[in-house]
């Protein structure tokens, strides 16, 4: 990566560590107990939701509020649904009619652990529970009406749902630049960007200019965020990723070392993170959270 690192404020790293630590005790007490019937679906919705994950979305979630001068109790439920959201993504993701991956951070998939009926349920039940988490979150109708509108739309066929069947479609083809980026926007990046604007959604004061940049900036910090994951399946270990190593060329993916080599899609890294610090310019110092955030989205190695 060309772009250096940003030199995070001393006590950012552990302020992530808190915020993890919070959204994991969040989503423990809204999950349903693993001895609470149908159990073998308990315990497969608990297994792939707790116990790891880099937590991303949900950490987004809580940098924007900081950046905001929101409370995290203002975003607890939208960091919850969005995560639950993404589990559910995983788990179907995983399955032997799409990825068919065996490994899932740095444990057997929920179909290997599981089987594939149960894990599909799984999935299907966290999808609904994430609604039912957000449609109960505090603040006013609207903020909650607006939040549920933009996890809808990032998690259905015109975001994250299309992006995945865009990708599957894909295997085996050579998609140019443009339609390679659209696939990632929608499979990855709407959910990213969900997890900003609902944060956004939760601030009533927040104006037209503020949502504008914080627009901007996840719409790039999501693709940012893809690409840097493409390379990680080239060049990661995946003792430390987390999932089988290549999985993407061995399915014929469509992904930027792909398209573009490993250097450039570095440079294209560098270059959309970069895009990305420049959208929270008129935000001026209160989006350093978001900076950071971005730092630990775009320079890491899993």
């Amino acid at each position: 990566m060309n772009v250096s690192a940003l030199a995070c404020e001393p006590g950012f790293d552990s302020r992530l560590d808190d915020y993890r630590a919070r959204i994991e005790r969040l989503l423990d007490a809204r999950l349903p107990p693993a001895h609470t019937e149908p159990r073998s679906l308990h315990e497969a919705m608990r297994y792939a939701t707790l116990g790891g994950g880099k937590r991303m979305r949900p950490l987004l979630c809580y940098a924007t509020a900081e950046t905001l001068s929101l409370a995290p109790e203002a975003v607890d439920e939208a960091a919850c649904a969005v995560e639950m959201i993404h589990a559910f993504s995983l788990i179907h993701d995983d399955l032997p009619a799409m990825d068919d991956d065996a490994l899932r951070r740095g444990r057997p998939t929920v179909h290997k652990a599981f089987g594939v009926a149960t894990a599909i349920l799984a999935g299907d039940a966290l999808q609904t529970l994430a609604f039912q988490v957000l449609a109960q979150a505090g603040g006013s109708a609207a903020a909650r009406a607006a939040m549920l509108r933009e996890l809808t739309e990032a998690a259905g066929s015109l975001g994250m749902t299309g992006g995945q069947a865009m990708d599957l479609e894909a295997e085996g083809k050579r998609l140019d630049l443009p339609h390679l980026e659209e696939l990632h926007r929608r499979k990855t990046g709407c959910l990213i960007r969900a997890s900003v604007m609902m944060a956004c959604a939760a601030d009533a004061r927040a104006n037209d200019d503020t949502r504008e940049a914080l627009d901007a900036f996840a719409t790039q910090i999501g693709l940012a965020f893809q690409i840097r994951d493409d390379l990680l399946d080239v060049t990661g270990d995946e003792s430390v990723v987390g999932k089988t190593h290549g999985a993407d060329a061995a399915h014929q993916k469509s992904t930027f070392p792909a398209l573009l080599g490993v250097r450039a899609a570095e440079q294209r890294c560098d270059d959309t993170y970069a895009e990305a610090l420049r959208a929270l310019e008129p935000l001026r110092d209160a989006a350093q959270p978001l900076r950071w955030m971005a730092d630990h989205l775009v320079h890491r190695d899993r």
